[in-house]
């Protein structure tokens, strides 16, 4: 992949679509890029690609119509001569039945060659069955639709999957949960390329959260913080909140961010008003009791929250909350209302 464009000149996004890709898949991303466009003067061209030039029909039977052919964006020079068709970010939706997309070797070859010019790849949901056939995510982290998770670790275990993320960032290539995360993720370009305000101006123009306080792993308590574009912080921000459980400790999140964990620890106090280990906990807090909202036992909760067991689980709910995660949970449980039809007596 190529280095990303400096300067004032037009960011081009190209969504690649063909025959049975999930319509939303498509349409997510360019409504976001699209929107993001007329709140910074034009500042995205957005373009569908098909492999041929010709329409292509989605999931729901809906035809797209192409701007180009990938044959078109692959025969031109990707470089500064070429500026009208280098390629700065490339979608990959999902298709709606080939998930694992083995049964389209020449698609996958042609992400292969497209992700090569690309300064950045992304993949909404099944997608990332794609870019993982093409070997752009040996030895990342990726996501994919729920359903799917699973599948995509077995197929690919050079690949680790985090299965309940809204969607994770490993260096150029992105990927996102299902169907509608692909508002996610391509929120989060805007936010990379124009700052958060823009990216919140999309959000409220789409009716959207910017960070949403549900889905598969991606909680709220990190949209309650408040906001820093630090160069060191955000992208530490950024993978807490894509996965509350993983290993958030004082020296690994130092050494990713390639400071000590002296200074990790000012920067944080300074920008957020905490500590490193004080935030991790407000993330896994809100996780879990997301978690229990949706149903989670006790136990599923404390793991997949990464707050460990239902020890700890309960101490952090009994320190912040004042009560119990099962007497939280019960208050989140509802017990459906009889429906009678009139002149109907319901059988014993």
């Amino acid at each position: 992949m190529r280095e990303q464009p400096k300067g004032p000149r037009p960011h081009h996004v190209y969504v690649l679509a063909f025959d049975g890709v999930r319509l939303l898949d498509v349409a997510a991303p360019l409504e976001v890029f699209a929107t993001a466009s007329r709140y910074t003067g034009g500042r995205y061209t957005v373009r569908v690609c098909t492999p041929d030039g010709q329409d292509v029909r989605t999931s729901t039977g809906l035809r797209i119509a192409a701007d180009l052919s990938a044959a078109d964006m692959s025969a031109a020079d990707m470089g500064a001569a070429a500026d009208a068709g280098s390629v700065d970010t490339l979608v990959v939706p999902g298709h709606a039945e080939l998930v694992t997309f083995a049964e389209r070797p020449g698609l996958v070859e042609l992400v292969a060659q497209l992700a090569r010019r690309a300064g950045r790849v992304a993949a909404v949901c099944t997608g990332a069955f794609a870019l993982a056939a093409a070997g752009l995510l040996r030895g990342r982290r990726a996501t994919t639709h729920w359903e799917h998770a699973a599948k995509l670790a077995r197929l690919h275990p050079d690949t680790t999957v985090t299965a309940d993320a809204i969607y994770v960032q490993d260096g150029p290539v992105l990927t996102s949960a299902g169907v509608t995360a692909g508002i996610d993720v391509c929120l989060a370009l805007v936010e990379q390329d124009h700052g958060p305000d823009i990216a919140r101006r999309v959000a409220r123009d789409l009716v959207v959260f910017l960070q949403r306080p549900g889905g598969q792993s991606q909680f709220s308590a990190a949209s309650r913080a408040p906001a820093t574009s630090h160069p060191v912080l955000r992208p530490l921000l950024d993978a807490i909140a894509a996965d509350p459980a993983a290993d958030h400790r004082l020296a690994t999140l130092a050494g990713r961010a390639a400071v000590s964990p002296r200074h990790l620890t000012r920067l944080f106090t300074r920008q957020l008003g905490t500590t490193p280990a004080a935030y991790v906990e407000s993330l896994r807090l809100e996780a879990a009791r997301m978690l229990l909202e949706r149903g989670a036992s006790v136990t599923d909760t404390a793991e997949r929250s990464g707050l460990g067991s239902d020890e700890t689980l309960r101490r952090a709910f009994a320190r912040h909350l004042g009560t119990t995660p099962s007497a939280y949970a019960a208050r989140f449980r509802t017990t459906r209302a009889e429906v009678r039809m009139p002149g109907v007596t319901p059988s014993a």
